[in-house]
């Protein structure tokens, strides 16, 4: 393969997430099981396509548990704050339903500039995801959020998004072959 390939994975599905503004402040767990299940089919794609045995992952433990399963198997695990979901400020933890409407509404209005509970823009994510390099090797294998794999599939070279442009995560758990 002459083209360097991103296999990118969403993290499992953490606990207590559900209704809540969940970012790079918010380090929720992840239950052991599905961290290992995760970190199987990441060792048996490995397998089939012959990848060195190297995991980055965000340092949050929805992503760092499934590096850590890794590690315990023989794996390298790198962790890298440039592989974290954007910050959300004040919001961080919060139900969605007690973030101030006129703040959504500012968000929305100025989707990729705006820094929602005065975290990071979307336009900061993008750039951090875009520039995201493993280093020599042809091949990365990462454990991210749904919101980098966004950001890097988008890419820094399209237009910039609108709030309603802006694609659903992929599922917890997915993989998106990208390139690296």
């Amino acid at each position: 393969m002459s083209e360097a390939v991103l296999l990118a994975w969403r993290h499992p599905r953490p606990e207590g997430a559900a209704g809540r503004c969940i970012g790079a402040g918010t380090d929720l767990p992840v239950h052991w099981r599905r961290a290992k299940r995760l970190a199987r089919r990441i060792q048996q794609q490995a397998r089939r396509e012959h990848l060195p045995h190297c995991v980055h992952t965000s340092p949050l433990r929805r992503c760092a548990d499934v590096g850590r399963w890794l590690r315990r198997w023989g794996w390298c695990h790198l962790q890298d704050a440039a592989l974290l979901e954007l910050d959300f400020g004040a919001w961080e933890g919060q139900p969605w339903s007690s973030v101030d409407k006129a703040e959504l509404d500012a968000w929305v209005d100025d989707f990729a500039a705006h820094r929602p509970g005065g975290g990071e823009s979307l336009l900061q994510l993008l750039q951090r995801a875009a520039g995201w390099a493993s280093g020599s090797s042809p091949f990365a294998i990462v454990v991210t959020h749904g919101g980098w794999m966004l950001a890097r599939r988008w890419g820094s070279d399209q237009a910039l998004p609108a709030a309603a442009e802006w694609p659903r995560p992929p599922a917890y758990g997915a993989l998106w072959r990208m390139p690296a």
